[in-house]
Formats: C-alpha cells, structure tokens, sequence
C-alpha cells in the first residue's frame, strides 16, 4: 500500500507541477498581451512625419515613363509627381506601371491602338500613368488616422502632404511595420 499512495503522490506533485507552469505561462502571454496592447495604442497617437521617409523619388509629369522605370531602385516602390513647386499632381507605384502592362482581357479585341498602350516608347510620359488624385495623409496626421486610411482603402503607400498639398513624404506600410517591431522587441 506505501507503494501505491507514493506512486498516486508523485502523480500529483506532477500535476501540480505542471498547473503552475501553464499558469505561469498564461500570466506570461496575458502580460505581453496587455503590453503589446499598450503598444499598439502608443504607435497610433505617433505623428506621421516621425515615421514617414523623407527621402523619397519625386518626378514630373513630362519625364518618360524609363526614367520612371530606371529611378526606382533599391526600397524605392513608389513615386510622387510634384510641379516646380513640390506640389503633388499624381503618384505612382510599382503596382500602377505593371497596370499599364497589363496583357489584353482574354476576349479583348486587339488592334493597333491597343497594341501601342502595351508598349512603353520614348514617347510615354509619367502623365500617363499616374493616378491623378491619389490619397494622401496630412503632414500632421497621427498612424492611427492613417493606418485607418490605409486599411480602409488598401493603399500600402500615401503621400504626407501639408496644407499647401507641397510633398514632404511618402508612408508606407513597411515603415510602420518597422515602428512596430521596435515598439514592440
């Protein structure tokens, strides 16, 4: 009998045992949960023009479309169309130049006019292109305003401009993912 009650006595400590641990573990994932939460609060009360890339690609309408093409290199994936006076006229991803070689729909119709929209000449301008009236976020936008926009709309990319519509930067979302990461190590 001193056998058996040993043997049920091991069995519980090891329950125990093994209680305490997955409620140690859960206290643990609770707490990084409340402070990843605190975190994520944190990221959206930040102003966009802490976390937006001030170096980014800006172009004119009249530039050609290879220009276009040759200038985006590296992290490079979008670009903004400004005037003389830096003021936004279009913008540009890399998603929209493959919409412009996007091959005919399956019953298209192919003539030449058609046929020459998929070929990128020296003739063919950023103009072209661009999206006329992108979404932008304000300059002194806060993340959870534009987290919200991007969600919203699905753009992974928004110029910031200011009350002047002058470009003073593009945030994507690899920025904030970036912010996150170290919010959050």
């Amino acid at each position: 009998m001193d056998t058996v009650n040993l043997g049920e006595k091991s069995n519980n400590a090891k329950e125990n045992k093994i209680r305490i641990i997955h409620t140690k573990r859960r206290m643990l994932q609770l707490q990084r949960k409340e402070e990843l939460s605190y975190n994520i609060r944190y990221i959206s009360k930040v102003p966009v023009r802490v976390v937006m890339d001030s170096e980014f690609l800006t172009l004119h309408p009249e530039d050609s479309l290879s220009k276009l093409v040759q200038s985006l290199r590296g992290e490079e994936s979008s670009a903004a169309i400004v005037d003389e006076e830096g003021k936004l006229m279009g913008f540009i991803t890399m998603k929209d130049i493959l919409r412009f070689f996007e091959p005919p729909r399956r019953y298209s119709i192919v003539g030449i006019g058609l046929l020459k929209k998929y070929s990128m000449s020296r003739a063919s301008r950023v103009e072209d292109i661009m999206v006329r009236k992108p979404i932008t976020v304000h300059l002194n936008d806060n993340l959870g305003r534009a987290i919200q926009i991007m969600l919203e709309t699905g753009k992974h990319h928004l110029p910031v401009v200011d009350d002047e519509n002058r470009v003073h930067g593009i945030l994507e979302v690899k920025d904030i993912i970036r912010l996150i990461r170290i919010v959050s190590a």
